[in-house]
């Protein structure tokens, strides 16, 4: 029999959480009073709540200390983000920008869900306060607000279990015998990547500002910028370079990273048949746009080849990567364009990356699979194991990635006809839902690159919050909460 929950510990570790979170809201409100804005007040009462409720979480939850099963921890991860979002949005409430309950809540769960789709229509007016909380909410939410927990807390007796219930992909890696160690050296890498990133934009063109946000939601793969033109608003060759390269480096598995760039291992990550299959996704949709993009621009000698495979290069690694920054609007593009960008939303970066989406690793194993069966078909007597970097891929990995992508559609298409009755058009129903389940941002027609998604209504905005969460803690770790077997005793 099931033992009962323990909620006393789940409700410690929310309000503890919550302390993390008004930590990093007091550094928002840090840079609003360096700016001297109007937001100062509303980002310091928004962190004297946020770290009330924490303490009185602590206070409620006890001195229980007992570990927690696997039901508490995918209880506790699913609720933090909900909880972090209600208290996240406080800043834009209580500072007005953002009035609205249900925009403010979009906004926010859009933000640690690193999505990247706004309600905002002028960005550029928000004090600089609420523009880095923006960022600071899809950097928290890229490499995961549990695992950020673990690295700095060991207190969590659950490590194991919060942390498979958080990282995203169908396995995840280990660095040290510890799990507390091993989120620890993943944040620590998170961070050094952030801040070469914003060094190299401050370089590159960005003012301190700008560059410190953008490094921040670039490595969180999650596209809020601080300008309504996104990354288009600077023309620079070089920052978009640079952006290309950090995007890829987060939608690569961050625990191959370590080994690539702390432990020397490079060739382990070379040799990894998920980062292949990602590199050579990039680099062939890329071609594909690029000479779409020649064939239906002016010619104007080498700038135009150039700025062609730019605009190709950045946008597929954006959209792959469910980064959702733009230097250029692809519904601008002739509409075979954006089929192609349409069948790169859902595609994601490696498993253990920042990305959100289906994962390349998944794509990977389906297409294997589906290759081996015809030759089964052919060979009925021939044993063909499906193997990824030479090791046997269970029949239960195989069984969870078809029913990964079999609820993913069925999420997509159930959202769509919401959306639909909303009074949404069926194509841009469908690229809102796909966006949203991904954590891209950016979708089609009115909902692209250039627009935001302001004009949806209320309820369309609480249905796609949810997706979001959902697509963001890879489905079942939400899901799960609703089958009525999870809370029997």
């Amino acid at each position: 029999m099931t033992k009962a929950f323990n909620w006393q510990q789940v409700i410690r570790i929310l309000g503890v959480l919550l302390m993390v979170e008004a930590l990093f809201m007091a550094i928002a409100a840090i840079v609003a009073y360096i700016y001297e804005e109007n937001d100062f007040i509303a980002i310091v009462e928004s962190a004297i709540l946020t770290i009330g409720a924490g303490i009185g979480g602590v206070l409620l939850g006890g001195s229980n200390t007992k570990h927690i099963g696997t039901r508490e921890g995918y209880l506790v991860v699913g609720l933090v983000w909900i909880v972090f979002s209600i208290f996240g949005m406080l800043p834009f409430r209580l500072s007005h920008y953002i009035p609205n309950l249900t925009d403010a809540f979009f906004e926010t769960m859009s933000g640690f869900t690193t999505t990247g789709a706004t309600i905002l229509t002028d960005i550029e007016a928000l004090p600089h306060g609420l523009l880095f909380w923006r960022s600071m909410m899809q950097w928290l939410g890229g490499m995961g607000i549990v695992v950020l927990s673990l690295a700095i807390l060991p207190m969590f007796g659950a490590g194991m279990q919060l942390f498979a219930a958080e990282v995203p992909g169908i396995t995840y890696d280990k660095l040290q015998p510890k799990i507390t160690d091993t989120a620890r050296r993943l944040w620590e890498l998170y961070t050094l990547l952030t801040i070469i990133c914003a060094i190299l934009l401050y370089l590159g063109g960005m003012d301190v500002f700008d560059a410190i946000c953008h490094s921040l939601t670039t490595l969180a793969s999650g596209g809020y910028s601080t300008k309504n033109a996104s990354i288009a608003y600077w023309s620079s060759p070089t920052i978009h370079y640079i952006i290309i390269f950090f995007m890829i480096l987060a939608g690569t598995n961050f625990s191959l990273l370590y080994g690539a760039l702390i432990r020397r291992q490079g060739k382990r990550l070379i040799q990894d048949e998920e980062f292949r299959t990602y590199t050579y996704s990039i680099i062939g949709i890329s071609l594909v746009i690029s000479i779409g993009l020649l064939y239906t621009r002016t010619f104007e000698g080498f700038s135009t080849i150039e700025k062609s495979f730019r605009d190709a290069l950045f946008q597929t690694i954006a959209t792959i990567t469910t980064t959702g920054f733009s230097t250029s609007d692809y519904m601008a593009w002739h509409p075979i364009l954006w089929l192609i960008i349409l069948l790169a939303i859902p595609m994601g970066g490696t498993a253990g990356s920042t990305s959100g989406g289906i994962k390349t690793i998944r794509l990977h194993i389906m297409t294997k699979n589906i290759l081996y069966e015809f030759k089964r078909v052919m060979h009925p007597k021939a044993i063909l194991p499906v193997r990824v970097n030479r090791r046997l891929v269970s029949e239960n990995t195989l069984s969870n990635t078809y029913v990964f992508l079999s609820i993913f559609l069925i999420i997509t298409i159930a959202s769509s006809i919401v959306l639909i009755l909303c009074g949404i058009s069926p194509s841009e129903a469908f690229g809102c839902s796909l966006a949203s389940i991904a954590n891209v941002g950016p979708a089609l027609g009115g909902f692209g690159p250039s627009e935001t998604y302001a004009v949806l209504p209320d309820f369309a905005k609480w249905v796609l919050s949810m997706v979001m969460l959902i697509g963001r803690l890879e489905l079942f770790t939400i899901l799960i909460l609703f089958l009525p077997s999870f809370w029997r005793k």
